[in-house]
């Protein structure tokens, strides 16, 4: 029998510890063989079975006809005028996504996509226009971190280490949250994965409340995207996500969460002008989270082509968060990076529309 093609082979990024091992002793080998393939694949940034030279040379062939590590690939660089360097990313099956470094002072943060387009449609969002093409695998989502890493060590002299992940790129993560999982579990591994702290990895959702204890177990940090002071706002700017969680019901949900001690949600809030900027809006937010262990980060909105949105001026934004801090609220003031190349918050996707 011939082969099997690489589309048809299993992807070993896609793997996580457990499935490593499993796989394993499916082929009649010994446990070890687990860790020393992944070693090669996140220590070592091997791409071809081949190179993996502690195993047999009949071990390695045999591993090559059936699986493969399917590395993402970059085709375009886009840097922006602050630094930040956006990525558009191709995968095996020529569908595209978009991924965006963020260097500030001593920290790397990369922000990563979890799906091709978004399967919500939040209006204030560029990847919603893409509609939801399809989830992408647990090693489609850290492969986008290997591959920008090898791009860094290779484009720079003294290389900078990525150091914090961002699952706020295209689409909504706990939508896909199987391969999200698994891709976290790997990117904290420290003998066998990337060896990141869970408190650099923080995921992003709209809302699907149901998938929350599923991150907070990983140990990972949850920021929550309310953009919203009332039901009817939300149900106006993020129609599917406020049918599958209404606005009191989400609040209800982060109220009863159990957060690991001295941990806290983050809740992202867009501000979009004349829609939920108001002083009135600052007030009913701060009351509805008040008691909740949390932040808020304001998000003054990046306007998108096209848009019947604008951004607030620079008094109401001080002026909203300003009120929240007065409340009690800790509240920071999200600087917008990569507006200038659609990198920033709800930017992403053009570069990946045009692929399609």
């Amino acid at each position: 029998m011939p082969p099997l093609t690489s589309i048809e082979k299993l992807d070993l990024l896609s793997l996580t510890k457990v499935g490593m091992e499993k796989f394993v002793h499916a082929q009649g080998w010994k446990p070890y063989r687990a860790e020393q393939i992944l070693r090669w694949m996140y220590q070592r940034g091997v791409t071809q079975v081949e190179h993996m030279t502690d195993l047999s040379i009949q071990d390695r062939t045999h591993l090559g006809d059936i699986a493969t590590i399917n590395w993402p690939t970059i085709t375009d660089v886009v840097q922006s005028r602050d630094g930040t360097a956006k990525f558009l990313i191709r995968l095996h099956d020529g569908a595209s996504i978009e991924t965006v470094l963020i260097p500030e002072r001593d920290r790397r943060t990369l922000c990563i996509s979890t799906q091709v387009g978004c399967s919500l449609d939040c209006r204030f969002c560029l990847t919603a226009e893409l509609g939801l093409k399809r989830n992408l695998t647990a090693g489609e989502i850290i492969g986008q971190f290997l591959c920008v890493q090898e791009h860094i060590e290779k484009t720079n002299k003294t290389p900078p280490r990525l150091t914090n992940v961002v699952m706020m790129g295209m689409g909504e993560p706990l939508a896909n949250i199987g391969p999200v999982r698994d891709a976290i579990q790997n990117m904290i591994h420290g003998r066998c994965g990337l060896g990141l702290s869970p408190r650099r990895i923080t995921v992003s959702t709209a809302g699907i409340h149901h998938k929350f204890k599923d991150i907070v177990e990983l140990g990972v940090n949850l920021a929550v995207s309310l953009n919203a002071s009332t039901n009817e706002q939300r149900n106006a700017i993020m129609p599917a996500a406020n049918q599958l969680c209404s606005l009191p019901d989400l609040l209800a949900a982060c109220r009863s969460l159990a957060l690991p001690h001295r941990r806290r949600l983050t809740f992202e809030y867009v501000l979009l002008r004349g829609v939920n900027d108001s002083p009135q809006d600052a007030v009913r937010l701060a009351g509805s989270i008040r008691g909740i262990p949390c932040m808020v980060n304001v998000i003054p909105f990046n306007e998108i082509p096209g848009s019947p949105y604008t951004r607030p001026d620079e008094a109401t934004i001080l002026e909203f968060q300003d009120i929240l801090i007065r409340r009690n609220i800790d509240t920071y003031l999200r600087k917008s990076k990569g507006p200038d190349v659609l990198g920033a918050c709800g930017q992403l996707g053009a570069s990946a529309r045009q692929m399609l």
